[in-house]
């Protein structure tokens, strides 16, 4: 379709040049036409180009040497604590059953407010002891809590505690 030169329009003796001609317009939503034959990609699959280089693989696991010492869990990969949890059982179960004294064993392992939690519990009990020792509550107040020690001694042993921090206390 070719468009007829606009005529002249001539106001009181004074001539106008036509408008200019503007490119006809193209359809947004067209598809892109082809490239130019030439060399292909060798890659079955489309590529985008990206403005980084590629990344060299990563390597899994802590580096070697990370956690100097206390080494890595061997299930979760995760660095295991400096506190043992063989130390932190005995501390509080061994004080615990003998002298109704629980939360060292917690302060060690770091757990800072159960420990203190159980060292009020320990003094409660015994001044409900001395005190009370004629009446029957404070008798189960003090069994209570060193039931309490005992209890939380063997799973200090016995299961997966962490420490302050979160980490696995060690073997």
């Amino acid at each position: 379709m070719t468009r007829a030169p606009a005529p002249t329009v001539t106001v009181i003796g004074v001539s106008t040049p036509p408008p200019p001609q503007l490119p006809p317009a193209q359809d947004p939503f067209a598809p892109e036409p082809d490239p130019a034959p030439g060399p292909q990609s060798p890659l079955p699959y489309p590529t985008t180009s990206f403005p980084y280089p590629p990344q060299p693989p990563v390597a899994y696991g802590p580096p070697a040497g990370a956690y100097p010492g206390y080494g890595v869990d061997p299930v979760t990969g995760l660095p295991l604590s400096d506190k043992s949890k063989v130390a932190a059982g005995l501390l509080q179960l061994l004080p615990g059953f003998c002298l109704c004294l629980g939360g060292i064993g917690r302060l060690y392992a770091g757990h800072i407010g159960l420990g203190v939690a159980q060292l009020v519990a320990s003094l409660v009990a015994w001044v409900a002891a001395v005190c009370g020792s004629w009446l029957f509550f404070p008798l189960i107040a003090t069994a209570g809590a060193w039931l309490w020690f005992i209890i939380d001694g063997i799973v200090l042993l016995a299961g997966r505690p962490r420490d302050g921090y979160g980490r696995l206390l060690r073997s």
